[in-house]
């Protein structure tokens, strides 16, 4: 009989890896530096961006210059979408740090989780930043975001 934490939710087995301590060493550390590292590039992609629109509104008769009102999360959201959701599971901040964002159930994160994973961090940093202090005090250092879809933050080389 299978323990009913190897049973994923499409009902196939899968491995209890997250049980092995090294996948969690250091991950909050590496979380925070991936951040930072992360939204720097995302300022460096929007400092790109900006000419880009500007030229943009001359063609469109400024018509693109309305960009301008939602550059920064259309940003973020298309560097984390494209990222997370690609064949690393992680960010470019979250490689170098080396940590992936993985799913409990074994399937992979697709361009839509990695975007309301996101959208669910920012809306708990904004509701109440205290829920992503949530990470220092549970065993498996996940945030309210990660257990609301089902993944969690591990070294990528363990």
């Amino acid at each position: 009989m299978q323990n009913s934490s190897t049973i994923g939710n499409d009902g196939g087995a899968y491995a209890d890896r997250f049980d092995d301590w090294r996948l969690l060493d250091g991950v909050r550390t590496r979380r925070i530096f991936a951040f930072l590292i992360d939204y720097f590039m995302v300022f460096l992609l929007i400092v790109v961006a900006v000419p880009v629109i500007f030229l943009l509104g001359f063609a469109t008769f400024g018509a693109a210059w309305l960009l301008y009102a939602i550059i920064g999360p259309l940003v973020a959201l298309t560097y984390i979408g494209w990222t997370v959701g690609g064949p690393s599971q992680a960010t470019i901040g979250m490689r170098l740090m080396d940590i992936r964002l993985e799913r409990y159930d074994g399937r992979r994160i697709d361009f839509i989780t990695a975007i309301v994973h996101s959208v669910l961090f920012w809306a708990s940093a904004v509701i109440f930043l205290p829920l992503l202090l949530a990470p220092l005090f549970l065993e498996d250092k996940r945030t309210l975001h990660d257990l609301a879809l089902g993944t969690v933050v591990v070294r990528s080389r363990r």
